[in-house]
């Protein structure tokens, strides 16, 4: 009997043991994910096709839209690498041709144009012009197309360390369900007040404090993308919400929701942006506080 006890105590005595670096180990894999995601997400913001260096959007009119750092230009940009003539954009036909100015040096690829077409509706992709640390291309937005300038020595980049965050909480790491809603659509209203209606594969289901909520995912980078707002909307976080990614559910439709990794849209950085809001049925009744904290200096 008192063998039976020793051995009770001494098999107890190295579970624990054991199960320490385990645990630690499950700690800082946690822990050692955040950093990582952290890191990744300042060298997105901070990329040539990141949100801080965005300095301009301008929309275009039928016909010419002359673009230059002089007043008499349809579109005016003041930058020391501007010229005061740089040329125009040529919009008609649903086309957007880039005509450089005589003895300016406008490149795409390192290759110096003179009349180019940079943009085509209903066709992927637009091409990057350049002249010094300035980078601009064609965005279309429903019936509104623009030009996305950019500045790659914008002192924004080289003074960005990241966003303010609430502290990490492994608890904020869910399991979630997911359901397949077939035919799924949801009207997305951007910061320009565009409405359209965009597929969604479905509904993710997860609880927080014995409460089941839910939010409808659509599809990004080959992974669920959430729009989402809560009750830190407008105290602590972004007022029009915050985005988040999921993987793919696996055959029994389970995957994780990880509300640490809940991270600011563009336009917290920029003005320039043309984000998307959280439809209705995302906005949580209670607070998340995980992830980004509003970045309100992006914007003033």
């Amino acid at each position: 009997m008192q063998y039976y006890k020793s051995t009770r105590f001494l098999f107890l005595f190295v579970l624990i043991v054991l199960s320490v670096p385990v645990l630690a180990q499950s700690k800082k894999s946690f822990q050692q994910d955040m950093a990582e995601w952290k890191q990744k997400r300042i060298n997105a913001l901070k990329a040539p096709n990141g949100w801080l260096n965005l300095t301009g959007l301008y929309w275009l009119k039928p016909g010419k839209n002359h673009f230059g750092s002089d007043a008499s230009n349809e579109i005016v940009y003041q930058h020391k690498d501007m010229p005061k003539q740089a040329g125009y954009f040529l919009y008609e036909n649903r086309q957007v041709y880039w005509v450089s100015a005589e003895n300016v040096k406008i490149s795409i690829k390192d290759s110096l144009v003179t009349k180019v077409l940079v943009f085509e509706e209903g066709k992927q992709g637009a091409a990057l012009l350049a002249i010094g640390s300035l980078r601009w291309n064609i965005i279309q937005r429903e019936d509104k197309v623009g030009i996305r300038l950019r500045d790659l020595q914008a002192p924004i980049v080289q003074a960005f360390k990241g966003c303010e965050r609430y502290k990490d909480d492994s608890t904020l790491r869910l399991n979630a369900r997911f359901e397949k809603k077939p035919e799924n659509k949801l009207l997305i209203t951007n910061v320009l007040g565009q409405t359209n209606a965009q597929e969604s594969p479905g509904k993710l289901f997860f609880s927080i404090g014995g409460k089941e909520f839910q939010l409808d995912a659509l599809v990004e980078e080959e992974q669920l993308f959430i729009l989402f707002g809560d009750a830190t909307s407008g105290k602590g976080t972004y007022p029009a919400g915050r985005f988040l990614y999921a993987d793919f559910p696996d055959a029994n439709g389970n995957t994780i929701i990880d509300f640490n990794k809940a991270y600011n849209p563009p336009c917290a950085f920029t003005i320039y942006a043309t984000c998307p809001l959280p439809p209705k049925q995302n906005i949580l009744p209670i607070a998340i506080k995980a992830g980004e904290k509003d970045h309100i200096g992006g914007r003033r």
